[in-house]
């Protein structure tokens, strides 16, 4: 009765729905020509570094300039955005999962004069706005978490160290000269909402240190409960303390059981585990997610730890940029890092790049799912 009275029809719950709920169909913001030709395409194209062509079954085309971006943008910087795609894309404009640009157009002619007018506009420091590039057998953007800006249980920046790892290697993003294409990503902890675990270079933020344990506070700013059951490994548990002459609830960490991943500190603010002297990043090689000639890879320590050097990192970008000039000189043709690795050897690895082999790089991970799980869509005969 109460449906039918407010006309809500449980036969049809779409029928005349007013509700602004949820985000609008993606549909509703194709560009026309990619509306028209959606699952009919025939074919695509890198016609130069950063600029795209695909071609559907009805000889239509859309041209895609590609732009290198941060994750974090100025309100002025978006409109600047939203400005040239009023002026070269009929208002259409995406961003990548790498933080990339793209302005879409079906048009050769604008999208080269778009190019050439990206190419002329500068920050007031002298780089460019919108470099172009990301495509094909290059650097693409770096895909990367929250840092230092936002996120509460960092062991490193993100938008830091990207920076300045980018500034290094940035020749690599207009140009596609490398042997195949090369992902770099960077989670600030082991939490990793990044792809660390599966691309060419990874670099992940680690903390050395189990979290420290404000027992003042602990039983009057958390739920111990929460707190104990948010440990993947068992390492927080209940406890009582003295405090200033009291008796008070608190938790007891067992530091050899403790993997510094900081979930307890997201149930609880009492157990701060950030710690300016032991924080650091770890470099990780030889992960892909494609299955194109081998099967994905999940990436390898390579680096154990590395101290935070803001604001410019320089241990951690000359690192990167020693592993990149290897994989340039010395790979093969298509090869990925971890397709260049598993032909030479580490033995080889290490020595072409100067990274020093300690007994913290061994693998001694012995989950047999490790090795069982289906990874790939690839048949096995």
């Amino acid at each position: 009765m109460v449906f039918s009275s407010s006309g809500y029809n449980p036969e049809k719950p779409m029928e005349n729905r007013i509700s602004d709920i949820g985000p609008r169909d993606f549909e509703e913001f194709y560009p026309p020509v990619i509306a028209r030709n959606k699952g009919k395409w025939l074919y695509h194209e890198i016609l130069e570094p950063g600029l795209l062509v695909h071609v559907a079954e009805s000889g239509e085309k859309v041209y895609t300039l590609r732009c290198g971006a941060s994750r974090l943008m100025s309100v002025t910087h978006i409109r600047e955005i939203c400005d040239i795609a009023d002026k070269y894309c009929d208002g259409h404009v995406r961003f990548t999962t790498r933080n990339n640009i793209e302005f879409m157009t079906d048009s050769e002619e604008k999208a080269k004069a778009m190019k050439a007018d990206l190419a002329g506009r500068k920050f007031s420091g002298g780089s460019s706005k919108f470099p172009a590039g990301g495509t094909g057998a290059g650097i693409s953007n770096i895909v990367h978490t929250q840092g230092w800006v936002h996120c509460h249980t960092p062991a490193t920046d993100a938008s830091g160290p990207v920076k300045a790892i980018m500034d290094e290697v940035f020749a690599e993003f207009g140009q596609m000269r490398l042997p195949a294409h090369l992902r770099i990503s960077l989670a600030c902890c082991i939490n990793m909402c990044g792809a660390v675990h599966c691309s060419d270079i990874g670099l992940v933020g680690v903390h050395r240190k189990p979290p420290a344990v404000d027992h003042e506070w602990t039983g009057q700013l958390c739920e111990i409960p929460l707190a104990v059951a948010a440990c993947p490994t068992g390492a927080v548990r209940p406890a009582k303390v003295e405090v200033n002459g009291g008796q008070v609830k608190s938790v007891a960490i067992n530091k050899d059981r403790c993997m510094y991943c900081g979930n307890c500190f997201t149930m609880c603010p009492a157990l701060p585990i950030s710690d300016g002297v032991g924080d650091g990043i770890a470099v990780m090689v030889g992960g892909k997610v494609s299955n194109r000639i081998g099967t994905p890879q999940f990436s390898k320590v390579v680096v154990a730890y590395i101290p935070n050097e803001p604001p410019r990192w320089p241990t951690v970008t000359a690192t990167v940029k020693k592993i990149v000039d290897a994989y340039a000189a010395h790979a093969k043709k298509y090869e990925r890092i971890g397709e260049w690795i598993a032909r030479i050897g580490w033995e080889r690895f290490f020595s072409l790049t100067g990274l020093e082999f300690t007994h913290h790089l061994i693998d001694d991970f012995r989950e047999p799912a490790y090795y069982t799980w289906r990874q790939t869509t690839q048949f096995k005969f």
